[in-house]
């Protein structure tokens, strides 16, 4: 018998919206509290996609296993045909845990990740309703339009990387100070 409908949401996204609960059993079933139904590790992902705002909950702790969740989805998508990541980029990410700079690493990606996101978003509103071979001139990298959305995301990441490098700076100092090593 499925479990009852779980009315207690949170807004883990902080969008001021109720999040979708899914939990998830001892026996690795997810239940959707939503549509009252067991969904797949694929619904989850489809979930993704569409930008919904979701928790997966562990249905006798209640523990977030959001991020777990969405762990496993990546690894089953780098495993199925054509992964994202080369295996130089996954032990580059591995060395950062543990590492001074993992705080700032995580912040770095997600912040460009956000960027790359955005300038996806652009480009698709820019090409709608565009022919195919309108299409192929816009992605030339070479039209003003593509480097000019291409120069903002690369302003982006060059600030957030100077914002990186001034943090570092800053809690290094204040480390020598600390150490009364800093004149």
């Amino acid at each position: 018998m499925p479990p009852s409908q779980d009315n207690s949401t949170e807004d883990v996204a902080g969008k001021g919206e109720p999040d979708r609960v899914i939990k998830k059993y001892p026996n690795r079933r997810l239940y959707d509290t939503e549509t009252s139904t067991y969904i797949t590790l694929t619904e989850v992902r489809e979930l993704v996609m569409d930008s919904a705002h979701f928790v997966v909950r562990d249905a006798k702790t209640n523990e977030d296993l959001t991020r777990s969740i969405l762990l496993q989805i990546i690894l089953e998508e780098e495993s199925g045909g054509a992964p994202m990541f080369t295996e130089a980029v996954l032990a580059n990410i591995i060395r950062f845990y543990g590492n001074a700079m993992q705080g700032f690493m995580g912040a770095y990606l997600e912040k460009n990740v956000q960027s790359f996101m955005d300038l996806q978003v652009k480009m698709a509103e820019q090409s709608k309703g565009l022919s195919p071979e309108m299409w192929a001139q816009f992605m030339n990298a070479q039209s003003p339009m593509m480097q000019g959305m291409m120069g903002t995301y690369v302003e982006q990441s060059k600030g957030v990387f100077t914002q990186m490098q001034e943090q570092m700076q800053k809690q290094s100092e204040q480390m020598l100070a600390a150490l009364g090593l800093k004149r």
